[in-house]
């Protein structure tokens, strides 16, 4: 195994998702073909967000500061929360500029094949801000697959005893979609989820 500092940093580089190795050694060229300073503020940022990076006491999203800037906002409506499963999720959301709630990250989804249950998931904090009575309702925004869907069923189950609304992100076709090419799921609850125009 090669230990030079190239061999290792491609190394390193194709442990990350998604990446392979003919894609970490383009990474890792050109990090070496950049300015020193680039390398170095890439290696400064890798440090700082695993030493300053944490979790939001609210939301459970990661965060450098506690309560998180949308957990603190008060322009948003705090009584509407997104659960998603991830921090991207969170962004994907955000990234819309479509809603002003607050929101709960999961970080992740029930998965028995898996082995990840209810009690590998953040539901114990989210059942913690229902207790409070301060929201209004709780919009399960998990993605429309097998796990993601189970999810949704669980938390619903778990919370409408609890007193608070509870309601799923739509599904259905995408925009610029052609209806011929979507498949039989897709179209029946675009048709369930249909609204008055």
């Amino acid at each position: 195994m090669a230990t030079d500092p190239i061999s290792r940093l491609i190394r390193e580089l194709a442990k990350l998702p998604g990446i392979g190795e003919k894609t970490a050694s383009r990474l890792a060229f050109h990090i070496l073909r950049a300015p020193g300073e680039y390398a170095r503020d890439l290696a400064q940022s890798l440090i700082e967000v695993k030493e300053k990076i944490r979790l939001c006491g609210t939301c459970m999203n990661l965060t450098e500061q506690d309560p998180c800037a949308l957990c603190s906002d008060v322009r948003r409506d705090a009584t509407i929360v997104a659960v998603v499963a991830t921090p991207p999720d969170l962004y994907a959301i955000e990234r819309t500029g479509g809603f002003r709630g607050r929101y709960h990250v999961l970080h992740g989804v029930l998965s028995p094949l898996e082995g990840i249950g209810p009690d590998d998931l953040r539901i114990k904090e989210l059942l913690g801000r229902v207790a409070k009575g301060e929201l209004k309702e709780l919009i399960v925004a998990t993605s429309p697959n097998v796990e993601g869907e189970a999810t949704a069923l669980y938390l619903a189950k778990v919370l409408r005893p609890l007193g608070i609304k509870v309601t799923r992100i739509a599904s259905g076709l995408a925009v610029g979609g052609e209806l011929e090419y979507a498949d039989g799921v897709t179209i029946t609850r675009a048709l369930e989820g249909r609204r008055e125009m």
